[in-house]
């Protein structure tokens, strides 16, 4: 590296920033290999040695976007108001204002192409699934997690991509709601834990504070782990 050379990590920032500003400025399809090398002032090699294909472009401008976002979720997620399915509704609402004001964002993921989900995307979900694990905690889950997370997460994509396909003066503010109203009737139980719970609420819930109960090795966690899974699994589909 030359003195007049900028540091990797300068050239990688300025690749980002200015893909960014294409989406920002002209929307997603405007984030080519090609345009985002010409607005950085380097050349298109620059971009495959540094983010590896488009893929890894497409995710570090996803990161740049959602970092201040992701943020502000993980440090609301441990109970703001004390109440987990209050927390989980703003949770939701925010998300779905998020989407609503970053629809070139949206569209860019949505030309990642196959393969892993963006990093973003992971963070995202994890701060979704630390949520329901409250909720689980709390005995209130009649689904195990994983169910109650993806059919979280698959009801607020559907919502986003449906309102960002509305023209604006048609889409119902009512919506998102509507929608979170549903899906908590399908994961929620009718009342937290009590003497006389169903298997799958007492399943449920023991899962959620296994990592957590004391006197066990994590050997004994890991076996216990993998029972409740396996009657979970029994549960959801019985045998005939």
């Amino acid at each position: 590296m030359t003195p007049d050379t900028p540091p990797r990590d300068d050239v990688r920032s300025g690749i980002v920033a200015a893909a960014a500003r294409l989406l920002r400025e002209h929307g997603a399809h405007a984030v080519t290999t090609r345009a985002v090398a010409q607005a950085a002032g380097v050349q298109a090699p620059t971009i495959y040695r540094l983010f590896g294909d488009k893929n890894g472009l497409v995710d570090a401008v996803a990161e740049h976007v959602l970092a201040g976002y992701v943020a502000a979720k993980a440090e609301a997620t441990d109970g703001a108001s004390g109440d987990p399915v209050a927390d989980l509704r703003a949770g939701w609402r925010t998300h779905l204002e998020f989407g609503l004001a970053n629809p070139e964002l949206f569209r860019l993921l949505g030309t990642r192409g196959p393969g892993d989900p963006s990093p973003a995307s992971v963070a995202g979900l994890a701060v979704l699934r630390s949520r329901v694990r409250r909720l689980a905690a709390a005995g209130l889950l009649r689904v195990d997690e994983q169910r109650a997370t993806m059919m979280i997460h698959a009801a607020g994509t559907g919502v986003i991509l449906t309102l960002l396909g509305t023209p604006a003066p048609q889409r119902d503010p009512g919506l998102g709601d509507a929608v979170f109203d549903a899906v908590l009737g399908g994961i929620l139980a009718a009342a937290p834990v009590t003497p006389d719970p169903t298997l799958r609420t007492v399943a449920v819930t023991l899962a959620a504070l296994t990592p957590d109960l004391p006197g066990l090795t994590d050997a004994e966690r890991k076996l216990l782990t993998e029972w409740l899974n396996r009657s979970l699994a029994g549960l959801r589909h019985p045998q005939p």
